[in-house]
């Protein structure tokens, strides 16, 4: 039975071989199954081995003047486009030390001379067979990797998509455009990208982590859905009862997320991130805040940064209570509480951003935009 290719053509075997008697018997007993090609020296086999498309299998004489076989053997593997070409040596020179050699270079097969017709048929026959399965498996491997790929881009596209859709539940109810979760997903993310330049925060704002912040932070008032709209909405200041009503929502935030990780089976979701978020962005750095009054380093950092954008875009934008104030006196009512409200640092990467970045992004994701 005539081994083939994936297209179907007969395999093509390369004789590399200085006598030219020689090659004539290798192509005469090959010729009828395979397609045979012919080198009498090294470098002629060298350029016929790159060939596209390559020979599928090398039979290759070690004796040869000016380069041995050896030597073909060492160029081919150096090669990544011939390094997989299976190949065997021909050699009247049959000591196991020529064989072991032959084989740590990357032969398949070493055959003595002289030569066995059925010997040298089944040898082909089986190593043609071996790379044939390999390259099945190469080529399932590389499928199944792809297959990978595409499923965690569409599982990572559908985490992002339910972050958005969830933290826009709870804007549109008293943002109608929800583009107060888009300003600060991009405002955390310039944040996060400065900060991670400093030895303080390198090791938990790596690449990843500012990807999983930018998803996580449009869920950081997801407890808001569980506020009463006559205090949600309400146009003037809250009572003091009313206030202790909205403080809620951080740990009505964290009960949310953790009931949706519940139903998928996992405390460490991807979610677990936007549950810090939720509960801990109205900690205070002088523990003044809530709802457990944390201070320092006691708040996750996530929340210690949620806190500064959060805090940026609620006084820069205009509410149902309040009018949006100029960037230059949000940016200098920030700074104030730089050790009191905020952690410093964070505060200072903050103001690294810089103002004309910060208004674009304001500016991009503007309320009554499309978001």
């Amino acid at each position: 039975m005539e081994d083939t290719t994936a297209s179907g053509d007969k395999a093509t075997i390369l004789i590399v071989d200085d006598t030219p008697d020689n090659i004539a018997a290798l192509s005469a007993l090959l010729r009828g199954q395979y397609r045979t090609k012919a080198a009498t020296s090294g470098a002629r086999a060298l350029t016929l081995a790159a060939e596209s498309p390559p020979p599928d299998l090398i039979l290759l004489d070690v004796m040869m003047p000016e380069m041995d076989g050896y030597e073909v053997c060492r160029r081919l593997k150096a090669n990544p486009a011939t390094a997989d070409i299976p190949l065997i040596f021909l050699t009247a020179r049959s000591d196991v030390e020529d064989e072991t050699h032959g084989l740590g270079l990357g032969a398949v097969d070493y055959i003595a001379r002289p030569i066995s017709p059925a010997i040298v048929r089944t040898r082909v026959h089986t190593h043609l067979q071996l790379k044939a399965a390999r390259d099945f498996l190469q080529d399932k491997s590389a499928y199944l990797e792809q297959e990978v790929l595409r499923r965690v881009q569409e599982i990572a596209a559908m985490q992002n998509a339910t972050m958005v859709a969830m933290g826009s539940l709870a804007e549109t109810r008293d943002n109608e455009t929800g583009n107060h979760i888009r300003r600060t997903q991009y405002y955390m993310r310039s944040l996060a990208v400065r900060l991670s330049a400093r030895p303080r925060f390198a090791d938990k704002l790596t690449t990843d982590a500012i990807e999983l912040l930018f998803k996580s932070a449009p869920l950081h008032d997801i407890g808001k859905v569980g506020i009463p709209d006559s205090i949600l909405l309400k146009p003037g200041k809250l009572t003091e009862e009313e206030f202790a009503i909205m403080k809620t929502h951080t740990t009505l935030g964290r009960r949310t997320i953790m009931a949706a990780e519940k139903m998928l089976g996992s405390p460490n979701s991807f979610l677990s991130v936007a549950r810090q978020i939720a509960w801990t962005h109205h900690e205070r750095w002088d523990g003044a805040g809530y709802p457990r009054g944390l201070a320092g380093e006691d708040i996750d950092l996530v929340g210690r940064l949620m806190a500064v954008v959060d805090v940026y875009d609620a006084l820069t934008s205009k509410r149902v209570y309040k009018p949006g104030v100029p960037q230059e006196a949000a940016l200098a009512m920030i700074l104030k509480e730089r050790g009191t409200h905020f952690d410093p640092d964070v505060v200072d990467g903050f103001l690294e951003i810089g103002a004309e970045e910060l208004l674009t992004i304001g500016r991009e994701y503007a309320d009554g935009t499309a978001g």
